[in-house]
């Protein structure tokens, strides 16, 4: 693994939300946002806070288990990578598996084993993106780890980086742009290590932020607004996700 540059934050923020942006959650708020998720300026507080609010809608709760010292980096994956990249234990994956959520054994099950009922539609999806990904554009993929020695957990991309893997590895060269959280205390997050003591960690935050204060437009807004001045207009919806728009200063 090659790191490229150092990045902050809110260009990961920004990332995920593009590729988040099509679900159920975000209807109403396509009008309103679109520039500022395909189009983003990371350099505008504004935007930034936005976009968080955004995000935290749906990952506010993963956003939360990665360590407050999590260095952000741009990297280039080289071949001998992908034995240390795995995909997260969750839903269909555990199926999927065999009990190896290393990147090249699912991929490997992918290609020699036959499924049945819902897990076989789930891999005929990977099947059909790894064939869509040949043809595409660039997009990006989410990865943690505690440094560039050990191994890597995605964070974000699991069905594109396995479909560009079962199509042709030389994809991830051209395709993606690979972004890389990295902190000694990721071992502390259940989405690198999924353990009991990270599990109930989880649990206990996820019940602390039901309600999920960051996860409201006009709030976010408000904690940013009063340090710019003079600041861009930026139109937000009422209520903070739907109904007719405000304009904020």
């Amino acid at each position: 693994m090659k790191k490229i540059c150092r990045i902050v934050e809110a260009e990961v923020v920004a990332e995920f939300l593009k590729n988040e942006f099509y679900r159920e959650e975000f209807h109403r708020d396509r009008q309103h946002f679109e520039r500022l998720v395909w189009d983003a300026d990371v350099a505008n507080e504004i935007e930034n806070a936005i976009r968080r609010a955004l995000l935290f809608r749906r990952r506010g709760h993963l956003w939360r288990e990665l360590p407050a010292d999590t260095q952000w980096w741009e990297v280039r994956l080289e071949p001998e990578d992908l034995a240390r990249i795995r995909v997260f234990p969750r839903a269909q994956w555990r199926r999927v598996s065999d009990g190896s959520f290393l990147l090249s054994d699912i991929v490997h099950r992918i290609r020699s084993e036959r499924f049945a009922g819902k897990v076989r539609d789930f891999v005929a999806k990977i099947h059909w993106l790894s064939c869509q990904l040949q043809e595409s554009g660039r997009t990006s993929v989410i990865l943690i780890g505690v440094d560039e020695n050990h191994p890597m957990t995605i964070l974000e991309g699991n069905h594109r980086l396995t479909a560009a893997c079962l199509a042709a590895p030389q994809l991830l060269a051209h395709r993606f742009r690979v972004l890389v959280g990295l902190s000694p205390r990721m071992v502390e997050s259940c989405w690198y290590e999924t353990n009991l003591a990270n599990l109930w960690r989880y649990a206990r935050n996820r019940m602390k932020n039901f309600y999920d204060r960051e996860a409201d437009l006009e709030r976010a807004l408000s904690a940013v607004l009063p340090a710019l001045n003079p600041s861009p207009l930026v139109e937000i919806p009422k209520g903070g996700s739907s109904g007719a728009a405000q304009t904020v200063r």
